[in-house]
């Protein structure tokens, strides 16, 4: 696998970055995460006035061999290619609320199963047209996995170069909650069964199937637990180009938009590969895909939002986003006690 040079969050400006949120003109703490946010911003980018420039969504597009199983997903595997040609074309849900937000999308054919017609709004890096059904063989070899990590890597490479400084990360691909929820019983130890949800919208019956196939599934392999193996025998060409792009944001010391429950799994691989790698990490929603919240409790995360979604693409970031430059403007531009003539009240 590729190596990245990831460092922890340094806590030099912590203090004075404290400091700072402490004495603008409220009471301590009344503006309850976005205070968290603020420092959290400000020690990533080691500033006491940080600034997001151009944030981008980057929306990764994959097939899955699973799909063949026919009872692991509710619609068909050419939706995966429908859908990335809707976003191509500006009309899903992530692409509006990219526009609403102000947040550049960028669409990535990682490993579609589909010859995808030529736009100059798609990045094409197909590996191959969709994965192996990993019932059977590993979903890809490891040279394929890693040209899918060393992929993302370059990608985000090229838009830290442009200026981009925050940016995050959603998917495209029928059959990825099955990666996910198998990425996510092996790194937590959960049961396959408590990581199964309904995905595009299974009945319980349907996910009682799924979680069965995927029971079978994981039988299937003799995997050590490594990271890079399950990620190679279980995941998806966009969960690894996740995978990464997410090491090289951290790399970057980009803030990153931790979305729903198959960015999360590649961020969890992530991070098992490079723990550091967390603290670049601000968690966008709690999805309702029974498994998330399994991953935010292994990862310590606390989202920022809860709004019973389970779309995918990135949208969790999307509307997230707003409320990390809410707390960054404050930061920036509110009054101190001081600049105000404001008397300050007893901290104590």
């Amino acid at each position: 696998m590729k190596e990245f040079d990831i460092s922890a969050v340094a806590k030099d400006l912590e203090e004075a970055l404290q400091h700072k949120i402490d004495n603008k003109t409220k009471p301590v703490g009344a503006l309850g995460r976005l205070e968290e946010v603020a420092l959290k911003v400000g020690l990533i980018q080691q500033e006491l006035e940080p600034q997001l420039q151009i944030p981008l969504l980057a929306v990764f597009a994959g097939d899955h061999g699973i799909a063949a199983e026919g009872v692991v997903n509710a619609y068909p595997q050419e939706v995966t290619a429908q859908m990335v040609m809707n976003m191509v074309g500006g009309g899903a849900a992530v692409n509006v609320f990219c526009e609403t937000h102000g947040l550049a999308t960028k669409i990535i054919d990682a490993g579609v199963a589909a010859e995808l017609p030529p736009n100059e709004m798609l990045i094409d890096r197909k590996v191959a047209e969709g994965t192996q059904n990993y019932t059977e063989v590993p979903a890809m070899t490891a040279a394929q996995c890693n040209n899918a990590i060393e992929a993302g890597a370059a990608l985000v490479s090229q838009w830290s170069d442009e200026g981009t400084n925050i940016i995050g990360f959603g998917e495209m691909g029928i059959g990825n909650t099955s990666s996910a929820a198998i990425i996510t019983s092996l790194i937590t130890g959960k049961s396959i069964e408590e990581c199964t949800g309904k995905g595009t919208g299974l009945d319980d019956e349907g996910v009682s199937q799924k979680a069965k196939v995927l029971a079978k599934a994981i039988e299937a392999h003799d995997i050590d637990g490594d990271p890079f193996s399950i990620l190679q025998t279980f995941g998806g060409y966009e969960i690894a180009m996740i995978v990464g792009a997410v090491l090289q944001a951290a790399e970057q010391q980009m803030v990153i938009l931790v979305d729903g429950f198959i960015a999360t799994a590649a961020f969890m691989v992530a991070c098992e590969c490079y723990p550091d790698a967390r603290e670049y990490g601000i968690f966008a929603h709690q999805s309702d895909e029974q498994g998330h919240r399994i991953q935010l409790n292994y990862l310590q995360a606390n989202p920022l939002l809860q709004l019973g979604m389970r779309l995918g693409e990135g949208t969790g970031a999307a509307m997230a986003y707003p409320i990390v430059e809410s707390a960054v403007n404050f930061l920036n531009e509110m009054a101190s006690f001081q600049d105000a003539g404001v008397s300050q009240g007893d901290k104590e």
